[in-house]
C-alpha cells in the first residue's frame, strides 16, 4: 500500500522534543542535583563531599547527554537525509518504512523521493515497546494517514516487494531478542534479491556511554545488530557514522 501525497515536511524532534518525551528523567535527575546541594552544607565532611559530587555528576550527565541530542538531533545532517545519497545514489526505490511509535522517516523520504512508491508500517504495540518515552512521543506525533499496523513476525508486505527498508531508531525498542530475531527475518522476506535494509542506531559503544551516561543500555551493542543481519541472511555492506553518535548500516539480501 502506498502512502498518498508526499505532505510539507514537519520539524523533526530535536533537543527540546527529547526533553518533553523524557521529562521524568530530567526531573529525577534536577532532583538529584538540588536534593546533593541542600542537604551538603548539614552532613559531615565526607557525606556531604559524597554528596556534593553525586549532584555535579548528575547535573554533568544532564548537560552532557543534552548537548549531545543537540548535536545530533539539531545540528548533524541526521534528518537532511543527504547522507543516502552515497549510500542509496539511485534511490530507494520501492521501500518500506517501519517505526515502532515514533515515524520521522517516511515524510522526509517521500519528499526527497516523491517518485518512490513508499510504505509505512508501524510497529507500535505497549506490550512489546514498553518505554513510556515512546506513549509519550506517540501522543505527540500520531501515525501518518495510510499506516499500517504490523507484528514483528508478520509485516502487512508483499514477499519480494520491496527494494529498501528503513528501520530509523526502530528495531532496539523491541526489547526482546526473539522479537527482533522475527522482524529482520521478515524484512528479509519483503526485501527483493539485492535489496538493501538501511539500519540507523545508537550503539551501546564507548561514545554513546560518554554521552548518555547508563542511558546508553538502552541502545544495543554493534555485534547485536550484525548477529541478527546475519541470522537473517543479510550481509552488510557499508557502515558509517553520523555525528560520532549514531550508525548508520546498509545490510543486503543476496541477488541469488
Amino acid at each position: 500500500m502506498t502512502v498518498p501525497t508526499a505532505p510539507p515536511p514537519q520539524r523533526p524532534s530535536g533537543v527540546r522534543e527529547v526533553i518533553g518525551y523524557n521529562w521524568p528523567m530530567y526531573v529525577a535527575g534536577l532532583s538529584a542535583v538540588a536534593g546533593g546541594l541542600a542537604l551538603a552544607p548539614r552532613l559531615p565532611r565526607v557525606p556531604a563531599t559524597l554528596a556534593r559530587t553525586g549532584a555535579l555528576s548528575a547535573a554533568a550527565l544532564l548537560l552532557g547527554s543534552t548537548a549531545a541530542c543537540w548535536w545530533v538531533y539539531d545540528h548533524s545532517e541526521l534528518y537532511s537525509l543527504d547522507w543516502l545519497s552515497d549510500l542509496l545514489p539511485d534511490g530507494p526505490g520501492d521501500h518500506l518504512v517501519l517505526s515502532t511509535g515514533l515515524d520521522e522517516t517516511s515524510r522526509p523520504l517521500a519528499v526527497r523521493h516523491p517518485g518512490s512508491d513508499q510504505t509505512v508500517v508501524d510497529l507500535y504495540d505497549p506490550a512489546l515497546t514498553t518505554e513510556g518515552s515512546i506513549r509519550r512521543a506517540r501522543r505527540r506525533v500520531p501515525p501518518r494517514p495510510g499506516t499500517l499496523p504490523g507484528l514483528p513476525s508478520r509485516l502487512p508486505v508483499a514477499t519480494g516487494s520491496q527494494d529498501t527498508v528503513f528501520a530509523v531508531f526502530a528495531a532496539h525498542e523491541l526489547r526482546r531478542a526473539t522479537d527482533r530475531e522475527a522482524l529482520f527475518a521478515e524484512i528479509t522476506r519483503t526485501l527483493r534479491p539485492g535489496g538493501t535494509l538501511v539500519l540507523v542506531e545508537h550503539l551501546r559503544d564507548r561514545s554513546n556511554t560518554a554521552a548518555f551516561g547508563p542511558g546508553a543500555w538502552h541502545f544495543l551493542p554493534r555485534h547485536e545488530w550484525l548477529r541478527l543481519a546475519d541470522g537473517a541472511g543479510l550481509h552488510i555492506i557499508t557502515e558509517t557514522r553520523i555525528a560520532n553518535l549514531v550508525a548508520v548500516f546498509a545490510f543486503r539480501r543476496s541477488p541469488a
